[in-house]
């Protein structure tokens, strides 16, 4: 009946949490006491919560009971369910404080803060590198263990990331996702767009009113003798050093340098 009258009689001697049921009390005590009663069979995991540890015995199982009516995607828990269900109904309810970012998941919300803090709490055992999502280092790691578990059904094609598999298809489907608002471009990246976009806006120089379409012209613009004067492409035979890779191959083509070459090997 208290689910219909809302009395909530058992209250916390440490917080003012109060709630209709007996187990309800016992449980929330293990949130200051930190007691954590329940273990895994499997592994080191122990909740303090009974329905937690039958939630995380499905990572070991695979069983995922709760299915979305719309699309048939499958969860482990009835809280994720909820989360995937509200992007459907376009429902962003959590809401950046520094730029416009919306998202329907506060823990997506916890990651974008990231972008702006700069924060990156998970940190590769072996190279150090970091990351702002457990899910960012576990894709990470596959390249020191050489996995990759996502195969092409359409060719000999394997990667470690879901994502490249998707982008991959693209090849085979020949679909092309990614358009430009300005022309008729469409494309399979969305990095190819990007670049793409550039050849409409391009690329300015900080310095001078130098303009021009790619980065790597910008590059070899910024090196050159009106800004820093730095050439870091460098002959290994000769004192010729260059702006750009291209003038280096350029000059490593030249006659003169070939003589010069065979002659150091006689």
């Amino acid at each position: 009946m208290r689910t219909h009258t809302g009395e909530k009689p058992y209250a916390c001697d440490t917080c003012g949490y109060r709630c209709s049921r007996l187990s309800g009390l016992q449980a929330h005590a293990r949130t200051h006491t930190g007691e954590k009663p329940y273990a895994c069979d499997v592994c080191e995991y122990r909740s303090s919560q009974l329905a937690n540890l039958q939630s995380h015995a499905r990572t070991h199982t695979g069983e995922k009971p709760y299915t979305c009516d719309i699309c048939g995607s499958a969860y482990t828990t009835s809280g994720t369910l909820r989360k995937h269900f509200l992007t459907h109904t376009s429902q962003k309810p959590y809401a950046c404080d520094v730029c416009e970012y919306r998202t329907c998941s506060r823990d997506n919300l916890k990651c974008h803060m990231r972008t702006h803090t700069g924060e990156k709490p998970y940190t590769c055992d072996i190279c150090g590198s970091a990351y702002t999502t457990t899910g960012s280092l576990k894709k990470h790691f596959l390249t020191h263990t050489g996995e990759k578990p996502y195969a092409c059904d359409a060719c000999e094609y394997r990667t470690c990331y879901r994502e490249s598999l998707k982008t991959h298809m693209r090849t085979h489907t020949g679909e092309k996702p990614y358009a430009c608002d300005v022309c008729e471009y469409r494309c399979s990246r969305l990095t190819h767009l990007h670049r793409h976009a550039r050849t409409h806006t391009g690329y300015t120089c900080d310095i001078c009113e130098y303009r021009c379409r790619t980065a790597s012209d910008l590059k070899v613009h910024f090196l050159s003798h009106w800004h820093t004067g730095e050439k870091p492409y460098a002959c290994d035979i000769c004192s010729f050093r260059g702006l750009s890779s291209a003038a280096l191959s350029k000059h490593m083509r030249t006659q003169s340098h070939q003589r010069k070459a065979t002659y150091n090997q006689l």
